[in-house]
C-alpha cells in the first residue's frame, strides 16, 4: 500500500490517532511512527503531512509549540480538548467504513 491513494482520505484520522497516543509530536515522529506501525506499508510524505497538519491547526484541533533544540526550531503538535473529540468521531468513522468495506469485499462477512 506504500503511496497509495487508498489512505488520502484517512490521513486525518490517521495524524489525530498517533496525536492522541502522544502527548505532543513533531512532524517526522509522525511519519515514522505511521511507517513503524504499518512495518513500511504506509509512508506519509512531507507534501501530505504538513497541509493536513495545518489544516487541523486551523479547525483548533491541534496546537503548535515551537521549541529550541539545539540551534534549530522544532514544531510540536499536540491534540487540543476539541481535537480529541473530534480523534473520537474520525475513528468511530473510519470503524464503520472498515465494517462497509469487508462486507462489500466478503458478502459472507457479518459485522457483530
Amino acid at each position: 500500500m506504500k503511496n497509495s491513494s487508498l489512505y488520502k482520505g484517512s490521513l486525518t484520522t490517521i495524524i489525530l490517532k498517533l496525536l492522541n497516543e502522544h502527548d505532543k509530536m513533531y512532524g517526522y515522529q509522525i511519519t515514522q511512527r505511521a511507517e513503524e506501525i504499518t512495518q513500511g506499508e504506509l509512508i506519509i510524505t512531507e507534501g501530505a503531512l504538513y497541509p493536513c497538519l495545518h489544516k487541523l491547526k486551523a479547525k483548533g484541533f491541534v496546537d503548535v509549540e515551537v521549541l529550541m533544540i539545539g540551534n534549530r526550531k522544532r514544531k510540536y503538535y499536540k491534540l487540543t480538548e476539541e481535537g480529541t473529540r473530534e480523534t473520537v468521531k474520525k475513528l468511530a468513522e473510519l470503524e464503520d467504513y472498515i465494517t462497509i468495506m469487508r462486507a462489500l469485499v466478503n458478502p459472507k462477512f457479518r459485522p457483530e
